[in-house]
């Protein structure tokens, strides 16, 4: 069984023990995270695809680890004007281990009750 979610922006294709790279989530190494925004799930012979989310579904993940990117510099010369410009960046990342994904009252449960 694997589904898409959606997280910071961008779609990732989620299984049950896969450790995925996300933007920036608030938490710590070990703390217990849930996704709500589920866009499909996929079973064997079975699919769900949502307008816009699967109702009832969820993704549930557990923090591995607060990381950064790589450094990437953007450098701008123009040349003969003795003019440079050299900046760097690092994203804020988190690497997250999915454990379970859930669907129908095992999802609402996870919420807490609160809606997707």
């Amino acid at each position: 069984m694997f589904a898409v979610i959606k997280t910071g922006g961008k779609q990732y294709k989620v299984a049950a023990d896969n450790q995925i790279t996300v933007m920036s989530l608030p938490g710590e190494a070990g703390e217990r995270i849930v996704f709500g925004e589920v866009l499909a799930l996929f079973d064997g012979a079975t699919h769900q695809v949502g307008a816009p989310r699967v109702t009832g579904a969820s993704v549930v993940g557990e923090i591995v680890e607060q990381t950064r990117g790589p450094k990437v510099i953007a450098f701008k010369k123009r040349r003969r004007k003795n003019s440079k410009r050299k900046r760097g960046h690092r994203q804020d990342l988190t690497i997250v281990r999915v454990t379970e994904i859930l669907t129908g009252a095992a999802a609402e449960a996870a919420h807490g009750g609160e809606p997707n």
